[in-house]
């Protein structure tokens, strides 16, 4: 399992994910299916999401109304700036833009 925090045009959010990476066609089809067609992301340290968002967490990963590969687990930008500070995010900043952006 992976976490990103994803700086979107609608705000920020947090999402976990199965894929290996953010760019990963099935991934990116997801994100555009939520209309999210542009995005800059940080990888988040999982042990560090698990350890700030609780049984929070293990709700949305065991959701089972919600898709194995890509779950929100933050739809609050305020709550995901709380929750992280800049120096927590990945060192690699990685970005997205489709053709619909």
């Amino acid at each position: 399992m992976k976490s990103y925090f994803l700086f979107t045009a609608v705000g920020p959010i947090i999402i976990l994910t199965t894929y290996d990476f953010i760019k990963h066609p099935q991934l990116l089809s997801k994100l555009e299916s939520r209309g999210i067609h542009k995005f800059i992301a940080y990888e988040l340290p999982i042990n560090l999401v698990k350890e700030r968002y609780g049984t929070h967490y293990d709700i949305v990963k065991n959701d089972v109304h919600e898709t194995d590969d890509m779950r929100v687990l933050e739809y609050s930008g305020e709550r995901a700036f709380k929750n992280f500070s800049f120096a927590e995010l990945g060192p690699d900043i990685i970005y997205y833009e489709s053709d619909l952006a």
